[in-house]
């Protein structure tokens, strides 16, 4: 019956609540503003992980190298698009 339930998508539940809680308790703290982006940064790319390998099995296929690479190429356009936006638009370069 073990073999049967899910423990790792509970635990993934699990540490995805905790995760939200951490970075609720940011509003209720009443941090600075680079105290509370530190950990919202934090928990979302975490929590992000989490809910890749956790929740959409990204690991557990034999493409896994091409998936991570997609993952990786998908946040590198996203930065540049993001970084070159603020060049051009926000630092006038």
């Amino acid at each position: 019956m073990s073999e049967l339930f899910p423990r790792k998508q509970v635990m993934g539940f699990v540490f995805s609540l905790v995760l939200t809680a951490a970075a609720l308790t940011v509003y209720f703290l009443d941090l600075s503003f680079m105290a509370a982006m530190t950990v919202l940064l934090a928990t979302a790319f975490v929590q992000a992980g989490v809910q890749l390998v956790g929740f959409m099995h990204v690991g557990e296929s034999e493409d896994r190298t091409m998936i991570y690479m997609n993952i990786f190429y998908g946040v590198a356009i996203a930065l540049f698009t993001i970084f070159g936006t603020l060049l051009i638009l926000v630092w006038d370069m």
